[in-house]
Formats: C-alpha cells, sequence, structure tokens
C-alpha cells in the first residue's frame, strides 16, 4: 500500500518532525520503498526456518555461581558519619 503526501505529513506530525514541502517528497520516495522492501521480505517462504539468536550456533560460557568476595559491609559503613542496623543514615531532604 503506498503511501501518498499526505500520510507522510501525518507520520511526520506522529514523530515531532517538521518537514518541508521538499523532505516531504524525499521522503514519500524513501518510505514507500521500505514499505515495498517489507511486502516483498513478507512474501518469503519461511516454514521450516528455525529461528536464531546469533548468526554463529555458539553458547555463551557460564561461570559457576559462587561467592568470590569477602562481605566488607563494616569496612564500608566504619567511614560512614551515621549507620544502624547494617543501614546508612542520611539526613532528611523532604519535609
Amino acid at each position: 500500500m503506498p503511501l501518498d503526501s499526505d500520510a507522510v505529513r501525518r507520520i511526520a506530525l506522529l514523530a515531532r518532525i517538521a518537514v518541508t514541502d521538499a523532505e516531504v517528497a524525499a521522503l514519500h520516495g524513501e518510505l514507500n520503498g521500505i514499505l515495498g522492501l517489507v511486502e516483498q521480505m513478507q512474501g518469503v517462504d519461511t516454514a521450516g526456518v528455525v529461528p536464531m539468536a546469533h548468526a554463529f550456533d555458539m553458547h555463551a560460557p557460564l561461570r559457576p555461581d559462587v561467592v568470590t568476595e569477602t562481605d566488607r559491609r563494616a569496612d564500608f559503613q566504619a567511614g560512614a558519619p551515621a549507620v544502624e542496623d547494617g543501614l546508612y543514615l542520611v539526613p532528611r531532604v523532604i519535609e
């Protein structure tokens, strides 16, 4: 379904793009070209084609889910101005 100039102006308005008459003419051709390509791609038989997540058939290596760092919360909170029950206390900024 080819677009006319009014449809291009409506699309530009919805996209909040200011376009001149010369730009409408250029966009008219470009958008109709894109829609033609989409229409052509819809005609391709994709039955039996397996969806792919990547062009290469590879799997991401997984690391073991283990803790590798020690608990240093007490060290980090030692320099804080105010701490209570393991939480940082900050001054109230909203009344």
